[in-house]
């Protein structure tokens, strides 16, 4: 498959009164034409700022991209004039949003709405435009769609302002598209079709999507390759079939094991201990050292060193890495060779 966005060693900082919120630290992975990739993790692990800086989106100040590089087909976005990013913008790199409600104009109607994203980046007429509207209303599965264009975001459930949110994400025909936490304030039964549409939306389209989620349960049906973040870091990374049946970060393990499972009714979930680390001052070592059971004197030193299992799956913990015995941990400079 052919590479469409490539994230590279990816650091954004946020500037307080406290001090320097270090939230992504050297976030790296491929987007591939035509796959999901979800990213998971607890709330804080830095998902949603990893997403928003690919649409730049991070407000500055106080927050900055320190470091890395954005890649979508072959252009670092880091690098062009931001009313060259606003061509790409809806156009070839399209966001959802956690809450369809605030992502919607309460004062517009949802045709004017959508209307807008195929005016600004199209050269057609209003007529062709709202004939589009009707079109992706019908993509996304919405009654009567004549109608409801007409209609204002509080006429329409949860559900359906969700749907209208993909459509107008979708509306431009995208190359990639970035979902943060699509499902959250929806219950199981409308969460299933969500995840259905994404699925039928992408066989129709072929649009590359980033599924950012918490939720481990949501990924399981849709995601082709999951990275699993951290304190900033991506921990762990695989496909679908590789991080649920043979993940081999602790972190990892502690998150499937706090996912309802219908096998195992009557036992209780195992949460994971403790908090993430503050990072203002991030850990020199691994970050989940204090939450972990199989913690060794070296996590708690040097970061470990990526370690490839198969083609695409990777991990970041010493308990895979033969040289974690070693490592000097007397010596005042810790280097791996």
């Amino acid at each position: 498959m052919s590479k469409v966005l490539s994230v590279q060693d990816l650091h954004v900082s946020f500037t307080t009164y406290g001090g320097e919120v270090k939230a992504v630290r050297g976030v790296s992975f491929d987007l591939h034409k035509g796959e999901t990739l979800a990213i998971v993790g607890e709330s804080g692990c830095g998902k949603s700022v990893t997403s928003q800086s690919i649409m730049r989106l991070i407000p500055n100040p106080p927050g900055k991209v320190t470091g890395g590089r954005i890649l979508f087909k072959g252009r670092d976005l880091l690098k062009i004039t931001e009313p060259q990013m606003r061509k790409v913008r809806g156009a070839d790199i399209s966001m959802i949003f956690q809450d369809p409600m605030t992502a919607l104009n309460p004062t517009l109607t949802i045709g004017e709405q959508i209307m807008e994203g195929i005016l600004q980046h199209n050269d057609v007429s209003k007529k062709e435009a709202k004939q589009k509207a009707i079109d992706m209303l019908k993509l996304v599965s919405i009654p009567n769609p004549e109608e409801r264009l007409k209609q204002y975001p509080h006429q329409f459930s949860g559900g359906m302002r969700q749907r209208i949110v993909i459509a107008m994400s979708l509306v431009c025909e995208p190359d990639v598209l970035i979902a943060d936490e699509p499902t959250t304030a929806l219950d199981v039964t409308i969460q299933a079709q969500i995840l259905e549409l994404f699925k039928e939306i992408q066989k129709k389209t072929g649009v590359s999507i980033i599924l950012i989620t918490h939720d481990l349960g949501v990924v399981a049906q849709v995601a082709d390759r999951i990275a699993v973040m951290y304190a900033g870091k991506i921990v762990e990374e695989g496909n679908r079939r590789e991080i649920f049946y043979h993940s081999q970060h602790p972190y990892t393990q502690g998150l499937l094991g706090s996912v309802p499972r219908l096998d195992l009714d009557g036992e209780d979930l195992i949460p994971i201990p403790g908090s993430p680390p503050d990072l203002f001052s991030p850990p020199v070592g691994c970050p989940f050292v204090p939450r972990c059971e199989k913690a060794m004197e070296v996590c708690d030193r040097v970061y470990p060193v990526k370690t490839q299992l198969t083609d695409e799956h990777h991990v970041d913990c010493w308990l895979q890495d033969k040289r974690a015995n070693q490592v000097k941990l007397s010596s005042v400079s810790l280097t791996i060779r």
